[in-house]
């Protein structure tokens, strides 16, 4: 298992092993899928954005509007 800590701003910084594995680079997005008291950190192409329709919505995508409407 590959550990980092929380800074008192809730802040960490991402392994390099992990970094490594999704190649990920200064100024790119990850994502994060949360099942089941279990994270999955992804990195987030640009083409993953322009493929979804509802890109544009984006004061549509809070925490609250990703429960609300997460069974549907």
């Amino acid at each position: 298992m590959i550990r980092s800590r929380l800074t008192s701003k809730s802040q960490t910084t991402i392994p390099q092993a992990v970094r490594a594995t999704l190649g990920l680079q200064p100024g790119d997005e990850i994502g994060y899928v949360v099942e089941n008291g279990q994270v999955i950190l992804t990195r987030v192409s640009a083409a993953a954005e322009q493929d979804d329709p509802f890109a544009t919505f984006s004061e549509w995508n809070s925490v609250a509007d990703q429960h609300a409407y997460a069974g549907l």
